[in-house]
């Protein structure tokens, strides 16, 4: 990936892992679901499926267990931490390597994975440009940091990057256009509000409950004003 060694370190050197001990295990199942909604809103049935940051592997091992048997899935990871996870959950037909896939000589795939992953690296650009024809389809979950709230509230655009890693912030436009200018075609995309952790403070669950009501009016408007919706986005 393209990305330099001070933010490469985070999660080769286990900064990643100490804020996020679960490796974000807990939110796979519902993002395989959304993963799994946009296949069938596009009736697209890849055959090979490859997730680049991939994480401890529980995405794929969702989408494992709901697709049919003669998938193929492949996960990349630059954590050795995350690969850890991982090998717990391969088999005969998921396999994980502790690389960087831009490495990769002569691979194709019928669907890329790019869940939360672009904010975290340094030339998105780039990468997005390298990776494009090592797919036919590509799906990528996108959150949308900036809002009117965080850009007022400052501290939670300071934690994402902190504890997560975020070193970009989009809206719903600016992400879109990146992946056009970036030579993609965007086939299909929608918000993905319905997971949300419990807060921890009153603050938050607040917020929470204003999002949750508000997106039953406009979800553009409540992406604007209150953000917390990511995106799911395919792409060609």
């Amino acid at each position: 990936m393209i990305m330099y060694k001070e933010f490469k370190d985070m999660y080769t050197q286990g900064d990643y892992l100490s804020h996020n001990p679960s490796w974000g295990r807990e939110e796979s199942p519902w993002k395989a679901q959304q993963i799994l909604k946009m296949l069938k809103r596009n009736n697209i049935e890849p055959k090979t499926i490859c997730e680049v940051g991939c994480g401890a592997g529980e995405i794929l091992r969702q989408l494992q267990l709901k697709m049919p048997e003669d998938r193929q899935f492949m996960g990349y990871e630059i954590s050795p931490q995350a690969i850890e996870f991982c090998q717990t959950r391969s088999n005969e037909a998921l396999h994980f390597k502790l690389g960087d896939i831009l490495e990769e000589k002569d691979v194709h795939f019928d669907l890329m994975l790019l869940i939360d992953l672009i904010e975290h690296l340094e030339d998105y650009y780039g990468f997005l440009r390298a990776i494009k024809p090592m797919s036919t389809y590509k799906i990528f979950h996108i959150p949308l940091d900036l809002s009117i709230q965080s850009v007022l509230r400052v501290k939670p655009i300071l934690r994402q990057r902190r504890e997560v890693g975020h070193i970009h912030y989009f809206n719903k436009e600016i992400a879109l256009l990146i992946l056009k200018d970036a030579g993609y075609e965007v086939l299909d995309y929608f918000y993905t509000p319905s997971r949300e952790l419990p807060g921890k403070s009153w603050s938050s669950a607040t917020a929470k409950f204003l999002r949750r009501l508000a997106v039953t009016i406009q979800e553009d408007w409540t992406a604007r004003l209150l953000g917390g919706l990511p995106l799911m986005v395919l792409a060609r």
